[in-house]
């Protein structure tokens, strides 16, 4: 998918990650590749590799071929490549909008719009999700029901980690844990495959736009999204968490009639485009009580 930044101009990059994820679920060979992967030894193995000061040897290459421009980043040494994925970056290089009406993006990300239905379909990581599927839960996707769908899509390249859209009460966190099922994935033949990624979400009672949901949806193995606090008063802004190594996708469902998304980023998402959006910038706007602008 073509991606355009806040200034109209089309961006590279973002289908090797495309291409790797059809290759890897696609295919005979990707599918044994992946039955392989999410065995919890493998999982536990990888991470400890990851974390490792082995690992460091991969930051120099990754740096270079992702162009990633350090200077950006607080100056420390790195124990291990999963500690460089999780760098921090220096403040002022991502200022968060803090007028009160203005909704901001929870990371730097490609971002879609959905409006949300109960026959409407979101893909996230290569698999199609209703509402009610994304959540496993048909009641509280009622709930959504005409409102907004927002979703951020991570690079590996970007900075990986999220921020709170609004100031509110936030509830506890609820995990959803990843399943892989395929008949016969050594065969010949495309068979298909049901999976769902690792979910973490919690509501967000905000002073602004009423109740909202935000996920992170990390990897099929574990231990890929680390979120700081349960239930707690939180700000705009302020870190909820991060992603180690193969998480990378965010959700916010905003209720009906509750916000209006900026209009470059709706006629991008219209156009079958992403938006290149940053960690606290504005992307929307506390809706009115007259009036309505929902996504197509």
């Amino acid at each position: 998918m073509d991606c355009r930044d806040r200034e109209g101009r089309v961006l590279p990059g973002g289908e090797g990650q495309d291409r790797f994820l059809r290759g890897l679920y696609g295919t005979r060979g990707g599918r044994v590749c992946v039955k392989l992967l999410i065995q919890p030894w493998v999982s536990k193995l990888g991470g400890r590799v990851l974390n490792s000061r082995l690992s460091r040897v991969g930051i120099p290459r990754f740096i270079e071929k992702n162009k990633i421009d350090m200077s950006q980043y607080e100056e420390r040494s790195f124990r291990s490549y999963n500690d460089f994925f999780m760098r921090r970056i220096k403040p002022e290089m991502r200022p968060v909008s803090m007028e009160a009406t203005r909704l901001i993006s929870p990371c730097d990300s490609r971002l879609t719009v959905h409006e949300i239905t109960e026959s409407s379909c979101f893909a996230i990581k290569g698999t199609m999700y209703t509402m009610e599927s994304l959540l496993r839960d048909k009641a509280l996707a009622r709930v959504y029901d005409g409102g907004t769908l927002l979703l951020f899509r991570l690079t590996v390249d970007d900075y990986h980690r999220y921020c709170y859209v609004d100031s509110g009460q936030k509830s506890k966190n609820h995990w959803l844990p990843g399943v892989y099922h395929t008949v016969n994935p050594a065969a010949a033949e495309v068979y298909p495959i049901y999976k769902e990624n690792t979910r973490c979400y919690s509501f967000i009672d905000s002073e602004n736009f009423g109740r909202i949901l935000q996920m992170e949806v990390g990897a099929l193995m574990v231990g890929k999204i680390i979120n700081y606090e349960e239930a707690a008063q939180v700000t705009r802004g302020d870190e909820k968490g991060r992603f180690e190594f193969g998480g990378s996708t965010i959700v916010v469902a905003l209720p009906k009639g509750s916000c209006v998304i900026d209009a470059d980023i709706l006629e991008n998402s219209r156009a079958g485009m992403e938006t290149k959006v940053k960690y606290g910038e504005a992307i929307g706007q506390k809706k009115a009580c007259r009036g309505d602008h929902t996504p197509a």
